[in-house]
C-alpha cells in the first residue's frame, strides 16, 4: 500500500504532552486479555489493554475510543481522554481535545498521540476503503479492523488474523451493540438467555454475562441492573 494517508497538521502539536497516566479516560479497558495486540511491521506490538492493570488501558465505546496503549518500541500511546470538547466527537483540532472518533458505519477518524513516535492517523477510509482495509471498529464482531497510519513509523495493522484487538460489549446494557440502551436490548439479551439458562456454556456466551460459565438467574440480575441504569442513553 502507498503511504498516501496525509500527516496531521503541524497546529496539533500545541497543547499536546507527555502521555502521562493520570489523564482522565471512561474507566476499566474493554479490550480482552487475550486479544489485545496490534502490530506494526516497524514498531512491534501495541498493547492495548494492560495500561494501569487495565485500569487506564483502550476503552472501546461508540463514537470514540479512550485510554493508552503501549509498545515496548515505542512507549506510550493516547487515544483520547474519553471527553471530547464537543460530544461525541474529539476534534482534533487542538492537542488539549484530539483523540481517535468512529462513525456509526464503524469506520475511524481522528489521531492518537505517542510521545516518541508522534500522530497515528486513523482516518485511512480515503486511502484503504477499496480495499475494506480502513480503520474501523467491526462491532457486530467486537474486534478491530484495518490499518492506522503514523507518518514516523508506517501502518500500524489491526487486522492480522491471529493478532488483533477483541473488545467486549461497548457499554453495559447495550447487549446488540447499537450504541443505545433500550428495548431492543432486554429483548436480545432475553433470547440468549432463555435459550442458555440452565447450560454450561462457553464464557461470556448465550447470556452468560458474568463469565461463570453457566447461563443462571444471576446473569439476568446482573444484565437488568447494567441495563436499567443506563437505559435511554447513548454509549
Amino acid at each position: 500500500m502507498n503511504a498516501t494517508t496525509k500527516s496531521a497538521r503541524s497546529f496539533l502539536l500545541a497543547g499536546v504532552c507527555a502521555a502521562a497516566l493520570g489523564a482522565p479516560v471512561l474507566g476499566q479497558s474493554n479490550v480482552d486479555p487475550v486479544r489485545k495486540f496490534a502490530w506494526g511491521e516497524n514498531i512491534g506490538f501495541v498493547n492495548f489493554r494492560d495500561a494501569n492493570a487495565a485500569s487506564q488501558g483502550v476503552v472501546v465505546r461508540y463514537r470514540r475510543l479512550a485510554g493508552f496503549g503501549w509498545g515496548e518500541n515505542i512507549g506510550w500511546i493516547n487515544f483520547g481522554d474519553g471527553t471530547p470538547g464537543a460530544a461525541p466527537y474529539y476534534a482534533n483540532t487542538s492537542g488539549a481535545d484530539h483523540g481517535v472518533n468512529v462513525l456509526p458505519s464503524g469506520d475511524c477518524f481522528g489521531y492518537a498521540w505517542g510521545e516518541n513516535i508522534g500522530w497515528i492517523n486513523f482516518n485511512t477510509a480515503p486511502t484503504l476503503s477499496a480495499f475494506n482495509q480502513q480503520a474501523r471498529v467491526d462491532r457486530p464482531n467486537g474486534r478491530l479492523r484495518g490499518y492506522a497510519w503514523g507518518e514516523n513509523v508506517g501502518w500500524i495493522n489491526l487486522d492480522n488474523t491471529n493478532v488483533f484487538v477483541e473488545f467486549d460489549s461497548l457499554c453495559p446494557g447495550d447487549y446488540n451493540r447499537d450504541g443505545v440502551i433500550d428495548l431492543l436490548d432486554l429483548l436480545a439479551f432475553n433470547a440468549d438467555w432463555s435459550a442458555g439458562l440452565g447450560q454450561v456454556v462457553p464464557a461470556g456466551t448465550l447470556g452468560d454475562i458474568d463469565g461463570s460459565g453457566t447461563v443462571d438467574l444471576l446473569d439476568l440480575l446482573d444484565f437488568i441492573s447494567s441495563w436499567s441504569a443506563l437505559l435511554g442513553t447513548e454509549c
